[in-house]
């Protein structure tokens, strides 16, 4: 099966690197696939998963952590302000912190609602303008605002670009990560998850390889 393939290629770069065994959270990346690929890989034990909207999460994940014990579910998308509470209510992790009135508006429901789920800060770390995300020389005074409103914020997230070698874009982010103090580190996609790991990422998120290719339709 595509999981455990996925299993155990994590597994082998972690022994490469010399890293604990296990000290990768795979998440499987569930965004636009059918219900049945899902479910089947509910099934075979795995309970990390993410998704990019809110709208389509709240369609499907209520049901299934009614049917299988233990989910924990991330937000790897745009997290739009009239939308977070939804999201706060829904996910356990939240990967997309990348500006200050999204930062403000978390800070205000998690007083309201007693509670906030774990957060990472998105980088731009390719600067691309059409891309989400703290630039990086933004970034310091962007987590320092975040701890002071209260906010959980244990990591930071980058999605490099698409033309440029990711494992660039993984060290930066690992060195920006390490001079903020905070040790999470979401980086890595199916097609370079194992160069995320040699630079330290703690998160994987990981879709096709697991499920097979999205139909958009």
């Amino acid at each position: 099966m595509p999981l455990q393939d996925i299993k155990e290629r994590i597994d082998a770069e972690e022994r490469r690197m010399g890293k604990p065994a296990g000290q990768t959270k795979l998440i499987a990346v569930s965004k636009v696939q059918p219900n049945e690929r899902v479910e089947a890989v509910l099934v075979e034990g795995h309970r990390v998963f993410g998704e990019n909207k809110v709208q389509e999460a709240a369609g499907k994940w209520p049901d299934f952590k009614g049917r299988f014990g233990g989910v924990e579910l991330h937000l790897l998308g745009p997290l739009q302000t009239n939308k977070t509470k939804q999201a706060m209510l829904l996910f356990d992790v939240i990967h997309s912190v990348d500006r200050p009135k999204l930062a403000n508006k978390l800070a205000t429901l998690s007083t309201e609602l007693g509670h906030c789920p774990d957060l990472f800060v998105q980088v731009n770390t390719g600067k691309e303008p059409q891309k989400a995300g703290v630039m990086p020389e933004e970034l310091d005074a962007f987590v320092a605002q975040c701890r002071g409103l209260g906010l959980p914020v244990i990591g930071l997230m980058c999605i490099p670009p698409a033309d440029e070698e990711p494992s660039l874009h993984f060290a930066l982010l690992a060195k920006l990560a390490k001079r903020n103090k905070l040790d999470g580190l979401s980086m890595g996609m199916s097609g370079d998850f194992e160069r995320a790991i040699a630079q330290g990422a703690t998160h994987v998120r990981v879709g096709s390889a697991i499920f097979g290719d999205r139909d958009y339709g």
